[in-house]
């Protein structure tokens, strides 16, 4: 049995006018402007609140419903002061909570259904019991609810999204790194009423239950048409990586741009329908959720891969070299999202590290050397869809070592940035190159063995060789250490001069700044000419031979080197110089005694002058 609802008379109007000419309130008691629209099956929350009210701080409500067909006939619906107020209809409910007045404070409340039924539709009444001293006022507010058939519909559009999908449902699908992820979503109603779509796409951990705490919001279009990201997408969608748009009347499409590990989970689309209240406010009327596929991101790192061959290499010096790189794994092709770059290391045998870089194709295919094999003969070049090779024309001694293929991995961002996913190194494959086995001796001497300033000095250099190829071509340069206090400079030894293997001289910087004459005066013997000998060009001369080998491809390589012993020159004074300076002192010296006599005899004289 429902509560009867006690009947008032409402106060005469002249009575109401002398109560508020005196001064006094009147209760009132508020709803939300109607008619208010909400779908069958979603939950509702009328709120009602009372003031200008007597008696004491907490207020009681009553909650009524008068259905269109009977709209003279109030059922009791909820009472906060009695928990058996309810009518039959509504028992089952109210006990299982599905229908409650909540208190928000002692004189606001709220009725909440949890899941409306189309029998709910019709004019709710809130009803406060009365403290006052008199009664005046209101002490009921009405608003009308209208209940709507749910007719929003959502689900996976039917184009699937780009990738490697699965013939399951909901479907799985394979993207690489890098790759675009796109995902489309429909989502249409039919209500009658002027209502607005909110679409959003979400992504949830696999295997984890899917709810609002579980479920990280990825982008969507809300009820006023503003595209927002959830927070760990912002900047992705500021950075244009993120993209969502409508494409005709009911379809959504979602693209993300450079798929990362992160990425990975269930994806699901949620449809909701908002509608304006009387008052202006939005309000959701219905909300579902689609699953639109199992999403798996295939990492570069666990699929790079890179091989070597053809192993381990002996080789002659001046033969060419070829190695080959294989870069394996389920990888993307190079492209619009995925870009590789790949290049050989090397390592002197022994030496710790991957080395330094030989050569290298960057993400674009151009090709480069690394330091110190600039003007060398190498290529660098793709020779199928996933094998590199790397061609030296003519090896060296230098050349052998342990060498190392490095492959990157890119995957590119927003507009052409690239972003470094991955990297793998091969196995060490080793080279050795034969040496030449070219032995060099050097040795100089002073010609003459004694030199004098203003003199010619000439150093001589004789070279023997044993061993290398035929063809040898030899070098030689002269080199000059100073000496300070009969000790030798921690300067470096400075180049005076030299002949190249090619028969080109070089001249260097002389200590005393005079000619410098370099010269072959035989098959091996190199001479080095100081001209006009100072006491600047004094120093510990040596001579320093080189063996010079010359490929095919016309290079040249330093087959080896040696350093004659050291050749003091020291440029002595000549023997009238010796003489000449005791004498030129004593004429300087004789000169300034005789002006001082004579000084002396001629200021006397003229004193004894002026005294007659």
């Amino acid at each position: 049995m429902g509560a009867l609802r006690p009947t008032l008379l409402p106060p005469s109007p002249l009575l109401l006018l002398l109560m508020l000419g005196m001064g006094c309130w009147a209760r009132q008691v508020l709803v939300p402007e109607g008619p208010l629209y909400r779908v069958v099956g979603t939950a509702v929350s009328i709120s009602c609140n009372v003031t200008e009210y007597e008696g004491p701080a907490q207020q009681n409500f009553e909650w009524f419903l008068y259905r269109p067909e009977a709209p003279d006939t109030a059922l009791s619906i909820v009472s906060t002061m009695d928990d058996q107020f309810h009518y039959a209809i509504f028992k089952p409910r109210v006990l299982a909570g599905e229908v409650q007045v909540q208190r928000l404070q002692g004189d606001a409340a709220v009725l909440k259904i949890a899941r409306l039924q189309a029998q709910d539709a019709g004019i709710y009444e809130c009803h406060t019991p009365s403290t006052d001293t008199r009664y005046l006022g209101s002490y009921s507010g009405k608003v009308e609810l209208r209940v709507l058939p749910d007719v929003l519909q959502v689900s996976a559009a039917p184009a699937g999204p780009r990738g490697r999908q699965a013939p399951t449902s909901p479907p799985r699908l394979m993207v690489y790194e890098g790759q675009e992820l796109a995902l489309g979503c429909l989502a249409r109603t039919g209500t009658q009423k002027h209502t607005h779509l909110a679409v959003s796409f979400g992504r949830s951990v696999p295997e984890v239950p899917v709810g609002r705490a579980t479920l990280q919001e990825v982008v969507g279009i809300r009820s006023d048409l503003a595209v927002e990201a959830g927070a760990p997408y912002a900047e992705r969608l500021a950075a244009g990586e993120l993209r969502l748009g409508k494409e005709g009347s009911d379809r959504y499409r979602m693209v993300v741009g450079g798929a990362q590990a992160g990425d990975a989970g269930t994806y699901h689309c949620t449809a909701a329908e908002w509608i304006q209240d009387p008052d202006g406010s939005w309000a959701q009327i219905a909300e579902k959720r689609t699953v639109l596929a199992h999403v798996d991101v295939q990492t570069l790192s666990s699929q790079l891969a890179v091989t070597v061959g053809p192993g381990e290499r002996r080789i002659g010096p001046g033969e060419p070299l070829e190695l080959l790189c294989n870069v394996s794994g389920a990888l993307p092709p190079a492209g619009r999202h995925a870009a590789y770059s790949v290049g050989w290391e090397m390592a002197p045998a022994g030496a710790p590290g991957p080395g330094r870089l030989v050569a290298q194709l960057d993400t674009e295919g151009v090709g480069s050397l690394g330091p110190g094999y600039e003007g060398r003969h190498i290529a660098m070049e793709k020779v199928a869809s996933r094998t590199y090779r790397l061609r030296l024309e003519a090896a060296r001694p230098g050349d052998a070592g342990t060498y190392r293929c490095l492959a990157k991995a890119y995957v590119r961002g927003s507009g052409t940035r690239l972003r470094e996913a991955a990297s793998a190194r091969s196995r060490p494959l080793p080279v050795h190159v034969r040496e030449e086995g070219v032995v060099l001796e050097a040795v100089a001497w002073l010609a003459g063995g004694t030199v004098y300033r203003g003199e010619t000095a000439s150093l001589l250099c004789n070279i023997s060789v044993r061993g290398g190829p035929p063809g040898l071509r030899l070098a030689a340069s002269w080199w000059v250490e100073r000496s300070e206090d009969g000790e030798l400079s921690s300067v470096p030894a400075q180049l005076v001069g030299g002949v190249g293997q090619d028969g080109v001289a070089e001249l260097g910087v002389r200590p005393g700044g005079g000619p410098v004459s370099v010269e072959l005066v035989g098959p091996r013997s190199h001479r080095l000419r100081l001209h006009s000998l100072g006491p600047e060009d004094e120093g510990v001369y040596h001579c320093a031979p080189s063996a010079w080998v010359q490929h095919a491809d016309y290079s040249w390589y330093q087959a080896g080197s040696a350093r004659s012993g050291p050749v003091t020159v020291y440029p002595y004074m000549h023997a009238l110089d010796t003489l000449f300076v005791p004498l030129l002192v004593g004429t300087v010296v004789a000169l300034v005694t005789g002006a001082t006599v004579l000084g002396t005899i001629t200021c006397c004289f003229m004193k004894r002058l002026r005294k007659r």
